[in-house]
Order: C-alpha cells, then structure tokens, then sequence
C-alpha cells in the first residue's frame, strides 16, 4: 500500500492500463463509486485482475490525495513470465528443471530471501499464486539484493492447477512440512523436481499436500520446532544443489 510510485489512479487511466496489457497487481474501487466504473471492473476481471473494495481514504493515500474518481491500480515492477518460459529455460540449460512453488508466502522479506537464494543456486524460476501472497514490489526487488533481474517467477490464478500442469510434464512435486515422516534429504531431486514452501503461519494447504508426490521434513534437535519459510526454503534448495552436484 505504500508503494505510491506503482499507482495510477482516475477512471480513464486505469481503463487505458488494463486495456493495454499492463501488469496490475490489484485494482482497487471505492465502495461508494458510481457511474461507469462497472465497465472497468469487467475489464479487470476478463483479464483476471484481482478487484478489492475499500473505503475513499485508502483511496486517498494510495493517490497522493489525487483525483481518483473512486478507482486506483496497483501495477506491477516485474514483468511475470509463464511455466513454460521456465521449463524451456531448463531445457535451453540442458538440465533437469528445478523450481520452487511458494503456497501462499505473504511476507515481502521473505519472498525477497527466497528470490535471492534461488538465484544463487540457479534454480530455473519460482511459481506464486495471484491471490494470498506477496508479490514483487520495491521491498522485495532490495531484499532480493537485484536478484529479481535474473530469475523468472510466474504467477499463477491456482497453484493446484500448476502443480497438475508440472506432473504432466515429468515434474516430481515435494513438499515441505513438520508433519512429514519423510527426512528431505532422503528424497531424490535429481529428477526433474519442483519444491513446495507453504505459508509462514499455516504452512501448505491441504490440497496442495494431497497432490505433492513426497511430503519430507527438516529435522528439528533444538528446542525451536519450526523455521522461518525463507530459511526452510533455502535448506532445500541447498540440498537439490548438493545431490546434483554430487551425481554430475
């Protein structure tokens, strides 16, 4: 909400943004507009733009205290990419694909660390979901150290579909939880792998657990039970690295 700079704001902009195809984040409409602002909340949603009601004082902050005529956008600083430009990337490379879904992360430091360490260790991109999650905005790209220019994440409107559309293409889904009995690194990612971070309170969903092929677990021996999403991220992607390294 604070990223003023990604805003634009007025009936007549913000229609012209969506038409164009440019990546809005969100688009928020006052719950008192009127007139022909239905016409810009169906072109939002053919385009399966999120539209969130508030109050004109949000408005007003969002704006600058503009004129905003009772509709701002939140656009977006990166340009997403789709599944595909991933996998094709991984087949340019000549390996196997290694991605990271992240279920409902919503804490812009931590999407930032994973941005960072999957680019460190050359992961070929990240899958978020559009909606109950952080997206990429000025505190992620300076978390991210830059990283945000290197790796390709894309968005998707359901993260259970993504993993489905993975599967079909030899994809081998693991997934990451206290629950598990599986020790992650007891599970094979030589194969074409994609790991699964779930959301910093509540971890995955249980949907998305039911279509994981693994469910595995980090080992906890302090008195601490739990690490933060990034951290738990970054041991994972840390052991792809190893088996992979290990068996060329």
């Amino acid at each position: 909400m604070k990223e003023n700079e990604n805003i634009i704001y007025g009936r007549n902009p913000v229609l012209e943004a969506i038409n164009s195809g440019r990546e809005i984040e969100k688009i928020y409409v006052s719950k008192n507009a009127k007139g022909n602002i239905s016409k810009i909340i169906k072109a939002a949603r053919d385009k399966n733009i999120i539209v969130s009601t508030t109050d004109n004082g949000t408005l007003d902050k969002l704006s600058n205290y503009g004129n905003h005529q009772g509709i701002a956008a939140l656009c977006s600083l990166y340009k997403y990419y789709e599944i595909e430009d991933i996998l094709e990337y991984a087949d340019k490379r000549g390996e196997k694909p290694f991605i990271l879904l992240l279920d409902g992360i919503t804490d812009t430091h931590n999407l930032g660390a994973i941005i960072r360490t999957a680019e460190a260790f050359s992961a070929h991109g990240i899958i978020i979901p559009k909606r109950r999650s952080a997206v990429v905005n000025s505190t992620v790209v300076k978390t991210s150290a830059g990283a945000t220019e290197y790796i390709k994440i894309a968005k998707v409107s359901n993260i259970n579909n993504a993993i489905n559309n993975l599967k079909k293409q030899g994809v081998w889904i693991v997934g990451s939880s206290l629950d598990a009995d599986v020790d992650f690194q007891n599970v094979d990612y030589t194969v074409p792998v994609a790991v699964v971070i779930g959301s910093e309170g509540g971890g995955m969903s249980e949907l998305t657990k039911k279509n994981c092929d693994y469910i595995a677990k980090i080992p906890m021996r302090g008195n601490i039970n739990s690490l933060n999403a990034s951290v738990a991220a970054s041991i994972f992607m840390y052991e792809v690295v190893r088996q992979r390294m290990g068996k060329a």
